[in-house]
C-alpha cells in the first residue's frame, strides 16, 4: 500500500491530538507510545496477527480482541477506536508506517527535526550538544539527533536532517578535491 494511505491516517489521528478543542484526553506522545506498544504486540504474536490480518475474521471479532487489548495495555479510547477505524478499513498491514507518519507529522507540528549525526569517533555529550544547536539555530527547528559512528570518514561529521546533507567530514572533502582534480 500506499505511503500516502498511511500518510492520510496519520494526519487524522494527528490533526483529532492536537487540536485544543479535542476531548481526546490524552497527549500526542502518549498516543504515539500506545500506538508502537500495541504495534510491538502485534509484531511479537503470531496469532494476534494472524486474526487482525487475515480477512476471514470478522470486523466484530477483531474489534473484540482489540477491546481487550485496550484494557490489559490501557489503550486511550481515542487510540482504540482508531485502531478501530484501521482495522474496519483494513489498514492493519499499514499500521507501521502509519506510526512513522505520525512520528513526522507530530515532529513537523513541534519544530523538530530529526538529524542522523555520523562522525569519525564518538563524540563527547558537549560535542553532540554544539553539533545540535549549531544545525538547529541553521534549520530553525529543534534538532534530534541520533549519533553513529564511521571510522571511514577520518575526521568530521556528517549530517543528514530529511533529505539534505551536510558534509563536513575529511572524506567527503577529500571525495570533493578529487572530483575537481578529475573535472581538470
Amino acid at each position: 500500500m500506499s505511503p500516502a494511505v498511511a500518510s492520510r491516517y496519520a494526519r487524522a489521528l494527528v490533526d483529532v491530538l492536537v487540536d485544543p478543542k479535542s476531548t481526546a484526553g490524552t497527549t500526542p506522545e502518549l498516543a504515539l507510545e500506545q500506538l508502537k506498544e500495541f504495534s510491538k504486540m502485534l509484531d511479537g504474536s503470531s496469532e494476534l496477527s494472524a486474526v487482525l490480518l487475515t480477512p476471514a475474521v470478522s470486523p466484530a471479532r477483531k474489534r473484540a480482541v482489540i477491546a481487550r487489548f485496550a484494557e490489559m495495555l490501557p489503550l486511550a479510547t481515542v487510540i482504540k477506536n482508531f485502531l478501530y477505524v484501521v482495522i474496519d478499513h483494513r489498514r492493519t498491514a499499514l499500521l507501521h508506517g502509519i506510526l512513522e507518519a505520525i512520528q513526522a507529522q507530530l515532529d513537523e507540528r513541534m519544530g523538530i527535526a530529526r538529524a542522523q549525526i555520523t562522525s569519525a569517533s564518538v563524540l563527547s555529550e558537549e560535542q553532540q550538544t554544539q553539533i545540535q544547536a549549531s544545525f538547529s539555530s541553521k534549520t530553525g527547528k529543534k534538532i534530534l539527533g541520533q549519533f553513529t559512528v564511521n571510522p571511514d570518514l577520518i575526521g568530521g561529521v556528517m549530517v543528514r536532517i530529511g533529505s539534505t546533507i551536510y558534509d563536513g567530514s575529511v572524506r567527503g572533502s577529500l571525495d570533493g578535491l578529487r572530483k575537481k582534480l578529475v573535472a581538470e
